[in-house]
């Protein structure tokens, strides 16, 4: 097996599993436990992996990207996942959705034109988006705002979700595997998961790129989300992982 079909399997391994050693990676492969730490060394070098005492996790991302880089990023594959997401909007009297601060989140908003619903949200865009497509009722969550998001969280953030009941939430996320569904902050952490709690249905709204991304606070297990949306680089590894857990997977 050559050296780069090797490390394409090592990555497979770290996605489906969320750690590999170099010993069971060097039994796996039948060779040396030195040819598993090149491979992991030059893995790591080209910021794909992570590095641990006897083995590799997956990469952590650095600095969290402000949202105008966010909106620039992957839009063709956001605006597939946002078309795919509106066949779960809430139907019946007076439904409600809760949309979480984020780049994919906002593209869900045109097709809520012409929708009877009301919308609540944590994020200053998604407000105004919504209110420029005329939808009906749009209630803005209290709390600090991020500049780094534009999304109001903290304790009245959450307190008030603990107040309401919407039909559906969708929210958004900085990385997802089996350490769960994650984000860097501790207070947006703290508001999604009191988003998770407050919905009838939970919807994550991601692009594959991601999967396998630990970032340092789990604001939810992947048992605890309904449906996950996302693109159609999504691997076929990651959707056994997050099916497993009776997640309903949609590559868009």
């Amino acid at each position: 097996m050559y050296a780069e079909e090797r490390q394409q399997q090592i990555l497979q391994a770290i996605e489906q599993d969320g750690r590999v050693s170099v010993s069971a990676l060097a039994r796996r492969f039948e060779v040396a436990t030195e040819t598993i730490r090149r491979d992991l060394d030059a893995l790591s070098l080209a910021g794909l992996l992570t590095r641990v005492h006897g083995g590799a996790i997956p990469s952590r991302s650095g600095d969290e990207p402000d949202l105008p880089t966010r909106l620039s990023t992957n839009t063709a594959a956001k605006r597939r996942i946002a078309r795919a997401a509106a066949a779960y909007l809430p139907a019946g009297s007076d439904p409600t959705i809760l949309l979480d601060a984020g780049s994919t989140t906002i593209e869900l908003i045109p097709h809520l034109q012409g929708r009877d619903l009301r919308v609540v949200t944590n994020s200053l865009p998604v407000a105004e988006s919504a209110l420029a497509m005329n939808v009906p009722a749009v209630d803005m969550l209290p709390g600090r705002v991020r500049g780094l998001t534009r999304a109001a969280v903290g304790v009245d953030t959450v307190h008030a979700l603990t107040r309401i009941h919407p039909d559906v939430a969708f929210i958004g996320c900085n990385g997802m595997g089996p350490a769960g569904i994650t984000t860097p902050d501790p207070d947006e952490a703290a508001t999604k998961s009191a988003m998770m709690e407050a919905a009838s249905r939970r919807i994550i709204l991601a692009d594959s790129s991601k999967a396998g991304q630990v970032q340092l606070i789990t604001f939810a297990e992947t048992g605890d989300v309904d449906v996950l949306i996302s693109d159609t680089s999504l691997s076929d590894a990651h959707v056994h992982l997050f099916e497993d857990q009776g997640i309903e997977v949609v590559r868009a």
